[in-house]
């Protein structure tokens, strides 16, 4: 299970250069709709005979799950027009701690004090990594209310999960999603078909393996462990986007960005050791094959 979440994470992390690549030149809510659009075709096999099993309360959750996603991201969107992107990227990673807050207010989920001291290490790395410029009051508010429905949706999940199909949770899901995105997109007039491969080549790897797969995978996972597991494991996100932002597009972390992984990895493994158990064996695979 955690080896699972993490490789999701590892997904997010490598298409970020992808995505980047692909919104300079074709519109930001246009691209997210049809990602989700590609997601919710590729679960829409697997999914027509489960969805009707899943009930009035199945139905409502997943659009509600879907609904937050589409959420987020586009406040995250908003928010990062207005504030610089190391402030938008440590505020967006603040649903580490939002989570198990929700969790505790909502339905009263206390967590332990090594989760709580491995969300307070990830915290900390996440605004080494991100090197926190300052960025502007309304542009960090934005993005901390796109935080905040990540945080809800991964705290709904936990409660979703264990009484619903994953495959039909899902699909229903990205298609809430996907119908957010598309009312955005036909609003600011942005859609249409995209060019290249550039655009192409992006949408097929964010809608068939960072959306569908990816959160089924969260979907399946989350009957198994908490809310707050979920979002510490997540928070790898950023550190795999530097790695392979090293890797494929020439970034480079610095000292600091390399300081906040290390110390959001440290944070997994005290809070979730099985998940650091699976980061060592990556590791120490990488270095085999280097040799």
């Amino acid at each position: 299970m955690p080896l699972a979440l993490v490789a999701v994470t590892a997904v997010w992390g490598v298409t970020f250069v992808q995505v980047k690549d692909a919104v300079a030149i074709y519109p930001l809510f246009a691209f997210l709709a049809l990602r989700f659009a590609i997601a919710s075709a590729t679960l829409a096999p697997a999914a027509a005979r489960t969805v009707p099993r899943l009930g009035r309360t199945g139905l409502r959750d997943g659009v509600v799950l879907g609904l937050l996603l589409a959420a987020g991201y586009a406040l995250q969107t908003a928010g990062l027009e207005r504030t610089t992107v190391s402030s938008a990227g440590f505020v967006t990673g603040l649903y580490v701690v939002l989570t198990p807050v929700l969790a505790l207010v909502l339905f009263r989920v206390r967590a332990g004090a090594a989760v709580w001291g491995g969300v307070a290490l990830a915290t900390l790395g996440l605004a080494l990594l991100s090197g926190v410029e300052a960025g502007s009051s309304s542009g960090d508010l934005l993005v901390l209310g796109g935080a905040g429905a990540f945080a809800l949706q991964i705290v709904l999940m936990e409660r979703s999960a264990p009484r619903h199909d994953p495959v039909g949770l899902t699909f229903v899901e990205m298609l809430a999603a996907f119908a957010g995105f598309l009312v955005v997109a036909l609003a600011l007039g942005d859609l249409g078909v995209p060019r290249g491969w550039t655009v192409w080549g992006a949408l097929v790897v964010t809608g068939v393996f960072a959306s569908a797969l990816a959160f089924l995978i969260q979907s399946w996972a989350q009957q198994r462990t908490s809310a707050t597991r979920t979002a510490l494991i997540f928070s790898l996100e950023p550190v795999f986007a530097g790695i392979f932002g090293y890797a494929l597009a020439g970034d480079r972390l610095g000292p600091l960005g390399l300081a906040g992984c290390v110390v959001i990895m440290a944070g997994i493994g005290l809070a979730e050791p099985a998940a650091a158990r699976t980061l060592a064996r990556l590791v120490g695979r990488g270095r085999q094959c280097a040799e």
